[in-house]
């Protein structure tokens, strides 16, 4: 059984991350005869809160979330928004 897309990258995320949070949207709909929807590829955007995060600057986060997604991207992810916070962001 193959998994859709949203599915696919949510897994990916709670495998390599292991979030509190994972929160996934598929924007694509919004995004409907966009250049880069035409090649099928989708926009989403994710809420992630991990503790592998602390201590991380905003670049940094985003690497963990693009590494965990890698080849993904530019295929079935044209656009990713990413929203990557600790447990402790959250808490205040």
């Amino acid at each position: 059984m193959s998994l859709n897309n949203c599915d696919e990258i949510s897994h990916r995320l709670l495998t390599s991350l292991h979030p509190e949070v994972c929160e996934l949207h598929d924007d694509s709909a919004a995004h409907h005869g966009h250049a880069g929807a035409a090649s099928g590829g989708g926009h989403y955007t994710v809420k992630i809160v991990c503790k592998q995060f602390e201590g991380l600057n905003r670049i940094s986060r985003h690497r963990l979330v693009y590494d965990a997604v890698g080849d993904m991207m530019h295929k079935e992810i044209h656009a990713l928004s990413i929203f990557a916070l600790t447990p402790t962001e959250i808490q205040t």
